[in-house]
């Protein structure tokens, strides 16, 4: 039996610290990243993971990506247009822009990208598209095999790395390898250094179309241990840390010259990936919903983000439009004790292993307490 925690239904704003007499315009900022740096991060086309965009929007560019307060915004395409059928989508890419390398950004740049994009919902994506077109080098245009709404949000969101753009030229001079040992794209900053398990070194473009970075040198170095990126802040090491939760968290606060900061909505929540098999007791209606009763998310969030999360009882995002607000489930340890004798587990069961990310474990451990509580016992099983 298995138990996917995506953690719980609630909007985690992960908190980063940053000096609070940090200076916008330094020389170099050192950022003591929270997970282990891959190759894979550098290219677009493998993109699996949210966390590879942390890279992604340093080095590269997209058609369209989200920027803040915008969950669309025009990018290496000025515009876009769709036909009146739903059928066609139309971009106008924006004049001028070069690659790190020198070579001109193009259409067909663009159409090789979407082409060579192979991570995750590819299939899904790349089914409903019947052809791209490169009218000049100035527009591209996807043709759907029928009409598809979700067609932009899957290109041009951070659901996939389809609609971010690599230089054809230079990706087939030095092959694949090559590309990922020396990345090169059209964002603010160009790779100059990689060290596989310590740091990634960038430094600004000068040449980059929106506005040259006023932070010259970017050091991503890798601290998965949350304790050492905070010693690593307190010693001046680093001058930003990501996922400061817990009692790390209240240090940071109390700590002179750093301040908490609620900078990443990600939302996580519990997966019955088991349900759909009407031998499996969360096929039982009854026992999810005891499952949803048992856990205290609010003390979740006290203890994990010091209250910056925003409970939301939905794996939709709240800036995503439509978004609903569903009913909020209350925390009835005796009512889910109640709901799993109906569903004929009076004495619990036994959920086998709860999966999850490397870095929610905490949360996950909290939410197996909460479910032993009433008598869903699971083990972790934490992945990276």
């Amino acid at each position: 039996m298995k138990l996917f925690a995506i953690a719980v239904a609630v909007l985690l704003v992960v908190g980063a610290v940053i000096p609070t007499g940090a200076n916008p315009d330094a020389g170099q900022v050192t950022w003591a990243v929270h997970t282990t740096l891959v190759p894979t991060y550098f290219d677009p086309a493998e993109t699996t993971i949210i966390t590879s965009f942390m890279v992604l929007y340093a080095l590269h560019d997209g058609v369209v990506k989200p920027m803040p307060g915008k969950p669309l915004a025009p990018s290496l395409a000025e515009s876009w247009s769709v036909s009146p059928d739903g059928l066609v989508y139309d971009f106008v890419l924006r004049r001028g822009v070069k690659f790190h390398n020198g070579d001109p950004f193009t259409a067909e740049d663009v159409k090789f990208s979407f082409e060579r994009y192979r991570g995750i919902f590819a299939r899904n994506l790349k089914d409903r598209v019947a052809d791209v077109e490169t009218p000049d080098a100035g527009r591209v245009r996807f043709r759907l095999k029928q009409p598809w709404p979700l067609f932009i949000t899957f290109y041009g969101t951070l659901a996939t790395g389809a609609g971010w753009v690599v230089p054809k030229k230079y990706l087939e001079k030095v092959g694949e390898d090559g590309f990922r040992k020396a990345p090169v794209g059209a964002g603010p900053y160009r790779f100059v250094s990689f060290t596989p398990g310590i740091e990634l070194v960038l430094e600004a473009y000068d040449g980059y179309w929106r506005k040259s970075p006023s932070v010259k040198r970017l050091v991503l170095r890798t601290i998965p241990d949350p304790a050492t990126r905070l010693a690593a802040l307190k010693r001046g090491e680093a001058d930003i840390a990501f996922s400061m939760i817990g009692e790390l968290g209240d240090e940071v606060r109390k700590t002179p010259g750093l301040a908490v900061k609620a900078v990443y909505p990600s939302t996580h929540w519990l997966s019955f990936v088991d349900q759909w098999d009407a031998k499996s007791p969360w096929h039982d209606r009854r026992v999810r919903l005891a499952a949803n009763l048992a856990i205290d998310r609010r003390a979740i969030d006290l203890a994990r983000t010091g209250g910056l999360s925003r409970i939301t009882y939905s794996i939709i995002p709240t800036s995503f439009d439509f978004f609903w607000h569903p009913p909020a489930y209350a925390f009835d340890p005796a009512g889910a004790k109640r709901l799993l004798a109906e569903a004929g587990f009076p004495g619990g069961f036994d959920a086998g292993e709860y999966f999850c990310d490397m870095t929610p474990a905490d949360a996950a451990e909290a939410m197996i307490g909460y479910l032993q509580g009433v008598g869903i016992r699971a083990k972790l099983r934490p992945l990276e």
